[in-house]
């Protein structure tokens, strides 16, 4: 029981981190859903947004991380 809890205290710190990165990046004016590639349709009645070029720089950042963390733990 005490490695889930670990697990889970891990989890919501990196999720603290997460969310004061983005607010930080939000406050400086730099905002992570208008960037190239993200894909907007906007019609009469409905919009849809596809972030795209947003999503495929979160996975290439996040891969990163988790290789770092990977290597780190060895």
């Amino acid at each position: 029981m005490t490695a889930i809890a670990r697990l889970l205290v891990k989890l919501g710190l990196i999720l603290i981190l997460a969310g004061g990165l983005v607010y930080l990046l939000g406050r400086l004016g730099i905002s992570l859903g208008s960037m190239p590639g993200d894909l907007t349709w906007r019609r009469r009645n409905f919009t849809v947004f596809f972030p795209l070029g947003t999503s495929i720089l979160l996975s290439i950042l996040l891969t990163l991380i988790f290789y770092l963390f990977s290597r780190f733990r060895r």
